[in-house]
């Protein structure tokens, strides 16, 4: 059986990138996630081959189409790199509303 390849555009990887970032922050796992994938950027295809091996447990949180689309772009380091800045913005954007809505409370 032929296995199928998805061709993952710029602005399907950045809306990718800024949905898997936003899950992210919202569960507040921004420092583990940030770890994780810096030291995972040597072994960006064997992180990806993980990927592929737990794919059961990330099926629950994407659908196909967007798990066998962020398991391709993973592949590649400087999606990685880019998945980090991504999370860390949000979670700057996320820290700032936090301070503005205690500053506005005061």
């Amino acid at each position: 059986m032929d296995e199928i390849q998805f061709e993952v555009t710029e602005e399907r990887k950045k809306f990718l990138m800024n949905k898997i970032a936003q899950k992210v922050v919202d569960y507040r796992l921004s420092p583990v996630a940030i770890v994780f994938l810096e030291s995972s950027k040597p072994l960006s295809f064997l992180g990806n081959q993980f990927l592929i091996f737990m794919q059961p447990f990330y099926r629950a949180l994407f659908s196909y189409r967007e798990y066998e689309e962020v398991a391709a772009m993973l592949e590649d380091r400087n999606n990685i790199e880019a998945l980090i800045c991504e999370i860390e913005r949000l979670e700057e954007e996320r820290n700032e509303a936090k301070r503005a809505e205690k500053n506005s409370r005061h």
